[in-house]
């Protein structure tokens, strides 16, 4: 067989390879499938194979790499699967350990059994979410989301016309593949980049990928090894872990409070953690369900492990799939979020932790970790006991800036900024590590926060679940949220008594990096003007990073709907003003340099840092309320952060308090308008 050669993709950030866009076809076609043959499909497929190919295993990595020998790819989050097809049109399509996926996933069965070629492919089933992102939690539920694509991504090939060619460079099979996926099907070749490592990752990183896989061009396939040939490099830190078992609900959650996770190592079961996050309410009902079946009276565990309330212990058969902030030094994951169970793999398989190693400075990271004192110090506040722990951790490395800067600041000014907090769900924007560290947001409280933290359970209408969301109306509560690694405070526009009425309108002025600040001035200036013609008070703020914030108080009196709807025209007469430099256009790609007049932030569970939080930015930047004398060029949100900001408030007050007293008529200010 002759060598395929492919020329050198490059990897650029206006070209990236066809890998790194997904084109999920939606037509109606690939979603309707021939029943008839279907069901010939279906009837063939068995629980578990005695027969199947076990797929080639990638080592973990801890960083990308340039190199002209190698080749990289998308690490999908899905679920590996091996597909034979035949000439007669028989299928089989299983997980790496034998499982058969036939019934799980019939329209990628279906779309295998259309290649009349005796081929066997190895790849990747994977569920596209409503962002045209893979979600595997979207795909273990799949029968709850039919109407979402799937796709199965081939990788590799490793038989062809009935002849094993597993010993053939890798790069030569996956042009082999490549020739024989149809068109137009939704089994797709996954692409790749040659040489790249470095480039291609960034761009895993921008679109917010699980990572990358980087192989061997001229490796050949090892069935059923782990292999130095083919290198996994992660994005997000995830594992998988046993169900040892779970703890009560509390509040408004049923079933299940927390699942207790698990791993094997020596034979026995070592406890790695607990998670309460990452559940819709179908989720629980289905994994309590398989939970019964595998109840047990007694610990699987030899030793006593730390849970928070009654568990009841399960025999450690399920596995599940987490993602996780970090590991501790006693092998615990933090802050873990569920994301399905792992049909396709067994608790045996669970030996160790996968332990990941970020890209940026993580292994120096890391070691500063282990050499830090981990202190911890009680204090009562609001009748609650609460434990603040590493005040001495650096969050702002130039700075010098710690955890405990950011705890002092709060107490220093919670009365200030609770007033704009209570009553509000929030969303937590979590930065244990600082501001070097991207963090990450959560939304649902979990089951292991303190029994005396409020919370509300609220449906997350993009999601269809339930939430559980922290309301934030005491010192305590702000404080257990700066220690979560909460720097920056983003709670709702509106409260739990009125949840579909915001208390205010927001214009988020939106630089890009076009933009200098002097023309984030004019244009608030411009909103100004336009509002004062309305007759409607507005109050400005920094955002605390590069733009503006301007709050038309409402007191409650419209819907989301209505005042998007008064922002949009506010923002379009903005936009003919000053057409030069600002638009309403959200695609970012469609903006063309231009300052971004986000009125879309006026929609239920939308969120902005609040007024008087503190940004994850260099400087310790405050979002601070601004008289409007002040909105003028020469201002910039780097004038205010947490060390001056209690002499303003002494100087100034509270300047957003009418924010929270005031209201407007929107009736009337339309009519100013002339609308």
């Amino acid at each position: 067989m002759a060598t395929a050669t492919s020329k050198k993709r490059k990897v650029t950030a206006s070209k990236a390879p066809q890998a790194l866009k997904p084109i999920v076809d939606k037509q109606k076609n690939e979603n309707n499938v021939d029943n008839k043959r279907m069901r010939s499909v279906r009837s063939s497929g068995k629980e578990k194979l005695t027969s199947y190919i076990k797929p080639m295993l990638a080592t973990l990595h801890d960083k990308p790499f340039d190199d002209d020998k190698w080749i990289f790819e998308i690490k999908w989050d899905g679920y590996r699967a091996i597909a034979e097809a035949s000439k007669q049109g028989a299928v089989k399509l299983y997980s790496r350990n034998g499982l058969s996926f036939l019934k799980l996933y019939p329209k990628i069965a279906d779309a295998i059994s259309s290649i009349k070629e005796d081929v066997v492919f190895d790849g990747e089933i994977v569920v596209f979410n409503e962002d045209n992102k893979p979600d595997f939690q979207k795909l273990q539920q799949y029968d709850m989301h039919r109407s979402l694509p799937i796709l199965y991504y081939v990788f590799d090939c490793l038989s062809y016309q009935g002849k094993s060619i597993k010993h053939l460079p890798l790069i030569e099979r996956k042009k082999i593949a490549q020739s024989i996926i149809p068109k137009g099907s939704i089994i797709r070749y996954s692409d790749h980049v040659e040489g790249e490592g470095n480039s291609f990752f960034e761009h895993v990183l921008k679109m917010n990928l699980e990572g990358m896989i980087a192989k061997r061009a001229d490796g050949t396939y090892l069935e059923g090894k782990r292999s130095k040939d083919w290198l996994k490099i992660k994005n997000h830190n995830t594992q998988e872990a046993i169900i040892a078992g779970y703890t009560a609900p509390r509040g408004s959650r049923t079933l299940i409070g927390a699942l207790v996770l698990a791993i094997k190592a020596g034979g026995k079961l070592k406890y790695v953690g607990h998670t309460g996050t990452g559940f819709t309410t179908d989720i629980l009902k289905e994994l309590y369900k398989k939970l019964q079946p595998l109840k047990r009276l007694k610990s699987p565990f030899d030793y006593k492990i730390p849970v928070n309330g009654q568990v009841t212990w399960v025999e450690p058969e399920l596995v599940c799939a987490i993602k996780f902030s970090e590991i501790t030094e006693d092998g615990i994951l933090r802050h873990p979020v569920y994301q399905g169970l792992r049909i396709d793999k067994s608790a045996d398989e669970t030996t160790s932790i996968d332990a990941p190693i970020h890209v940026e400075n993580s292994i120096k990271d890391n070691t500063a970790k282990k050499n830090q004192k981990q202190k911890s110090e009680t204090i009562k506040i609001n009748g609650h006991e609460l434990t603040i722990t590493n005040k001495q951790k650096v969050y702002w490395p130039s700075e010098k800036i710690t955890k405990g800067d950011v705890i002092n600041y709060y107490n220093s000014i919670h009365k200030y900024i609770l007033p704009y907090l209570k009553d509000r769900p929030e969303s937590l924007r979590r930065n244990p590590n600082g501001i070097k560290d991207e963090g990450f947001f959560q939304k649902d409280a979990g089951d292991s926060i303190p029994n005396w933290i409020k919370t509300s359970a609220i449906e997350a209408e993009s999601a269809h679940k339930m939430v559980d969301y922290i309301i934030c109306n005491d010192l305590a509560t702000l404080l257990y949220l700066n220690n979560l690694g909460c720097i920056e405070l983003n709670p709702w526009n509106s409260r739990l008594n009125k949840l579909d009425h915001p208390d205010y309108m927001v214009l988020d002025l939106d630089p890009s990096e076009e933009n200098t600040f002097d023309q984030v001035i004019e244009t608030a200036q411009v909103v100004h003007d336009i509002l004062e013609k309305a007759g409607a008070q507005s109050y400005c703020k920094t955002s605390g990073a590069s733009g503006l914030h301007i709050y038309i108080p409402l007191h409650a009196a419209y819907t989301y709907e209505e005042i998007r709807a008064f922002a949009e025209i506010i923002a379009r007469l903005t936009e003919e003003k000053l057409p030069k430099t600002t638009t309403v256009e959200r695609a970012l790609n469609k903006r063309n340099g231009k300052l971004y007049l986000d009125y879309l932030q006026n929609k239920k569970g939308q969120t902005l840092a609040a007024v008087y939080s503190v940004r994850p930015k260099p400087g310790a930047i405050v979002s601070t309320p601004l008289l409007w004398k002040e909105v003028k060029p020469g201002l910039h949100p780097s004038q205010f952060h947490i060390f001056n900001i209690q002499e303003r408030l002494q100087t100034h007050g509270d300047l957003f308090a009418s924010v929270l007293k005031d209201k407007i008529n929107v009736k009337k200010c339309l009519k100013n308008l002339g609308i």
